[in-house]
């Protein structure tokens, strides 16, 4: 039987990334896969939608007639949509390889990176079975770490066929677009495929939004200003909509809607997308072997220091990343806690991981980008706060793009401390800017030292400049003479 220093089970981000920081620490690593290398932060997650929005959005862009000028003879072909977007996951895929076997070959003295295809479980602590293709095989590893992922939830008595009733693994399956196509689901997964869809122009996409609005987390104004951009971009939603039934017709899906005030709607569709969240995959990986259960949400629970939460000390080497721990589930978190998992593994970290600052991104039109608490979070903690919400209208780098559509919102303490607790961007580069203010944050900056930044001219930032300085009565443009467009607010416990 091989022996290790280290174990991983998966080769996604977290997988992949903890593999990786073994290496640099001189380790042993057998990194175990059981389907395609990267996982779903490669094929059928991150990569291929964000490469699927980014052909989406540039398509939308030349399509546009309000810039002076008009594109002749635009035509879209899925298959070469799609063709583009494998070659993107496939270009990711051998970079991974292509250190893997780099390492594989001894180009390191002190350490050995093995990869093995096949699905592993536990025989007991220390020993993983790994099976593929009928063949088991046995390794030994001193520390393990399970970063299995996560997978497409089902929806209760819908069974997914992969052809007309899909989920996001089989996005990259179809043939062409869908000429009328009903998204079940109206969190970040769906409302990101309705942007996809709509942008292309190719399918009449409707929207299933179970509640009042989409990505009902955030804050209302936020959700409204992505439902109305939706709307404008040609998205059907249903709001307060329960699917009742999907039948089967020989060419076309016949859907059943149930609506909150008690009336219901029967659409004809082509596809019908399953986006109602992922569940992480614990299944069959011989986790009753040592003696371990998901909790009730099917997550394996952890430490602060992502070590596997157990109270028998046998198990103090396995440790666990990613998707199936339960935390955000996002490819920048998966990443740092491979990282993180391996450092405390071997004593190298002291700090847990801080969740609290770190940005995200949500891909529609335009994108939408966070960090940081919002209003809803702020007032169930009882958190005093000020907040300031100003137009991308009066940017004049946006007024340059003939890209106005677009915010920056953000909230700062009202304890006298002036800290900013949280922010929402959305438009051009939003999805870049916004790293600089989880900067500020994670240094506890007061306003008045981030304000002696100086931004250049003509940039995007410099709405963040302006809107900071209306906190302070100084900014350039005046809330009373913009008021649509400047939008000032403070809350209290005790006002509220």
């Amino acid at each position: 039987m091989e022996k290790f220093d280290l174990a991983v089970i998966g080769s996604g981000p977290a997988g992949f990334s903890a593999a990786m920081r073994a290496i640099d620490i001189s380790k042993h690593v057998c990194l175990i896969e059981k389907g395609t290398i990267g996982g779903a932060g490669v094929f059928n997650g991150a990569l291929t939608s964000k490469t699927l929005w980014q052909l989406s959005h540039d398509y939308s862009v030349a399509a546009a007639v309000n810039r002076g000028y008009r594109a002749s003879g635009l035509q879209v072909s899925y298959a070469e949509v799609n063709k583009a977007v494998k070659s993107a996951a496939k270009s990711k895929v051998y970079q991974i390889l292509s250190q893997i076997e780099s390492i594989s070959k001894g180009h390191y003295d002190n350490c050995s990176l093995s990869l093995k295809y096949g699905h592993a479980r536990f025989i007991d602590p220390h020993t993983l079975e790994i099976e593929r293709d009928g063949e088991k095989t046995r390794i030994w590893a001193e520390k393990i770490i399970i970063a299995t992922g996560s997978r497409p939830r089902q929806y209760p008595g819908i069974e997914v066929d992969h052809k007309r009733i899909i989920d996001s693994d089989d996005v990259m399956d179809m043939k062409a677009f869908p000429d009328r196509l009903i998204i079940i689901g109206s969190g970040i997964i769906g409302t990101e495929y309705a942007t996809i869809f709509s942008n292309f122009k190719q399918t009449e996409v409707h929207l299933l939004d179970r509640q009042h609005r989409v990505i009902p987390f955030e804050d209302d104004d936020v959700s409204d200003f992505v439902s109305k951009n939706l709307e404008e971009n040609g998205v059907i939603i249903h709001h307060t909509a329960n699917l009742r039934t999907i039948k089967k017709h020989d060419d076309f899906l016949e859907v059943v809607l149930d609506y909150e005030d008690g009336h219901s709607k029967v659409l004809e569709v082509d596809v019908a997308f399953m986006a109602i969240g992922r569940i992480p995959n614990t299944n069959d990986l011989g986790l009753e072997n040592i003696g371990i259960l998901p909790n009730k949400w099917g997550y394996l629970e952890i430490t602060d220091h992502c070590k596997l939460k157990t109270h028998d000390s046998h198990l103090d080497h396995i440790y666990v990343a990613g998707d199936i721990s339960g935390a955000t589930q996002l490819y920048s978190v998966a990443e740092i806690q491979g990282r993180h998992a391996v450092r405390s593994l071997y004593n190298q970290e002291t700090r847990p991981i801080s969740y609290y600052n770190m940005p995200t991104l949500m891909f529609f039109k335009p994108e939408v980008a966070a960090v940081g608490m919002n209003e809803k979070q702020l007032q169930a903690s009882e958190i005093p706060y000020r907040s300031v919400n100003y137009s991308n209208a009066l940017v004049n780098r946006a007024i340059a793009m003939r890209n106005t559509n677009g915010f920056i919102k953000i909230l700062i303490s009202d304890d006298g401390d002036e800290r900013i607790l949280g922010m929402r961007a959305s438009g051009p580069q939003a999805s870049a800017f916004i790293v600089s203010v989880a900067h500020m944050m994670n240094e506890k900056n007061s306003l008045d030292e981030i304000l002696k930044t100086i931004h250049p001219h003509p940039s995007l930032t410099e709405g963040i400049q302006d809107c900071l300085r209306v906190f302070k009565g100084k900014s350039i443009y005046k809330p009373y003479a913009f008021p649509d467009l400047i939008k000032t607010k403070t809350w209290h416990p005790n006002n509220a």
